[in-house]
């Protein structure tokens, strides 16, 4: 062990492991598609449904 790995205690390994997951997860998010050009699946919307009336029959 060096005299720099002597000064680090465990809590704070932990929080850098955790650190350097969070960036390699992080930049594998960003290598992705943006999709700023894609087609939405979405192309009208519906329109609101009002609430169905029931009556009786008269006669």
């Amino acid at each position: 062990m060096s005299a720099a790995d002597e000064d680090v205690s465990p809590s704070d390994e932990t929080k850098r492991k955790f650190r350097e997951a969070l960036e390699r997860k992080n930049a594998r998010h960003r290598e992705g598609e943006a999709h700023l050009d894609g087609d939405s699946a979405i192309h009208e919307t519906h329109a609101a449904h009002t609430q169905r009336q029931f009556r009786r029959k008269s006669g």
